[in-house]
């Protein structure tokens, strides 16, 4: 199983959430983000949660050093991500996310703002959040 983590994963690890032990624990188990997702960690730390730089560079070194591996956002990711955004009605930003999953052959994306349960690509989109409280 290979897992990819959408933004609000790490976004909840940097918080006082209650969720942020579940998105921590999804951490833990090792995956992948693309560059994309620590970028939209860095707007929303700064802008949201508001969190100062040192703090930022902070979290993202812990997550470069607990995931498996950060991908960049190439033009075949984005080409994917028009055909995924067109056919399955994503915001072109998320099928940014989706597409990065499925050229690094990802089974899992985790993901608060996606469909749980729905598959593209054979690419399983899993909100750990839902999983935690039942």
């Amino acid at each position: 199983m290979k897992a990819f983590f959408d933004t609000n994963i790490l976004v909840y690890t940097a918080t006082s959430d209650a969720k942020k032990h579940t998105a921590a624990d999804c951490l833990r188990r090792g995956g992948l983000v693309s560059v994309q997702v620590l970028n939209e960690f860095v707007h929303v730390a700064r802008r949201k949660l508001r969190h100062d730089w040192p703090q930022i560079e902070l979290a993202l070194g812990l997550f470069r050093a607990s995931l498996d591996d950060v991908l960049p956002v190439t033009l075949n990711t984005h080409t994917g991500a028009m055909s995924l955004a067109r056919d399955h009605a994503l915001s072109f930003y998320d099928a940014l996310i989706v597409a990065a999953a499925i050229e690094a052959g990802c089974d899992i994306l985790y993901s608060e703002d996606m469909q749980h349960g729905r598959t593209i690509g054979g690419l399983a989109i899993i909100n750990p959040f839902l999983e935690s409280a039942s």
